[in-house]
């Protein structure tokens, strides 16, 4: 299955999702799906691999852990950031007030897919 395959089919879960990109380390779009303009995508995913960054090497020195996810809520956008592995990662945004809790659960299934085709 390709990685469009399994990010439209998170999309087609989600209510109010606005889109979904896989990210490699460098900050580039490897794959997405979305409603909202792909430009502005690929800078949402960019720009969230830099929190996402930071937030693991805080994590790491602070708890000895590793990052499991980032729930990022503002006006009105919610946002979640996956790590799929050390070189990739999950970013979807939906629109605030959507089944949220739903859209985490959408997430760890999408990401359970594309650890599969990843390794």
């Amino acid at each position: 299955m390709s990685f469009k395959q399994i990010l439209g089919e998170l999309m087609n879960n989600l209510p109010g999702g606005l889109g979904a990109i896989i990210v490699d380390w460098e900050g580039e779009a490897v794959d997405q799906v979305g409603v909202i303009d792909d430009y502005e995508l690929k800078v949402i995913g960019a720009h969230k691999g830099l929190i996402l960054n930071n937030l693991r090497q805080a994590v790491a020195r602070a708890e000895g852990n590793q990052l499991q996810e980032i729930a990022i809520t503002t006006e009105q956008v919610q946002t979640l950031i996956l790590p799929v592995d050390e070189d990739y990662f999950l970013v979807l945004a939906l629109q605030k007030g959507e089944a949220y809790g739903r859209a985490v659960f959408e997430a760890g299934r999408c990401l359970e897919k594309l650890k599969q085709e990843i390794c």
